[in-house]
């Protein structure tokens, strides 16, 4: 089994976005089995709900985030996980700090996919007006879709 967890700030919008869509998409694909997918925050309030633009902005995606509630990084169980996949390098640098042991495991979502990468990060849209979600939302499934790909080719 493949564990993947995603990370962000909150945990309430591009994180569960990545996760929630990861997972509709290997149960698409008839691989829910081979897959365990999570997300955290590092500066997440658990319990918290997915943002309102980020549950409007998944449903083009046939995803629901209603039932979503966020998770403080420090209440996972991170070092488990074989990749550790943030949306920016601060949220990357961030997990290596304080989680030396998963050197090697931690990437940006677009340093995982691309071989060619200037900019690594998926820009927040906390606060943002729902235009910005949806933006958010097209980039963050276009790597994800690439993310399965190369995940299933390993």
């Amino acid at each position: 089994m493949i564990k993947v967890m995603f990370v962000c700030t909150g945990n309430v919008c591009r994180s569960p976005m990545a996760h929630y869509y990861m997972q509709k998409k290997v149960k698409d694909l008839g691989l829910e089995n081979e897959f365990l997918i999570s997300s955290c925050g590092t500066y997440a309030v658990t319990g918290e709900h997915a943002t309102d633009n980020a549950i409007v902005s998944m449903k083009e995606y046939d995803v629901n985030l209603e039932n979503h509630r966020a998770t403080n990084i420090e209440d996972t169980d991170i070092d488990n996980y074989d990749y550790v996949i943030t949306l920016t390098t601060r949220h990357k640098d961030n997990v290596l700090y304080h989680y030396p042991k998963l050197k090697g495991k931690v990437f940006t979502l677009k340093e995982f996919v691309l071989d060619d990468v200037k900019y690594m990060d998926i820009d927040d849209p906390w606060g943002l007006n729902i235009i910005v979600y949806k933006d958010t939302a097209k980039e963050i499934v276009e790597y994800v879709d690439k993310l399965i790909e190369k995940l299933i080719r390993k």
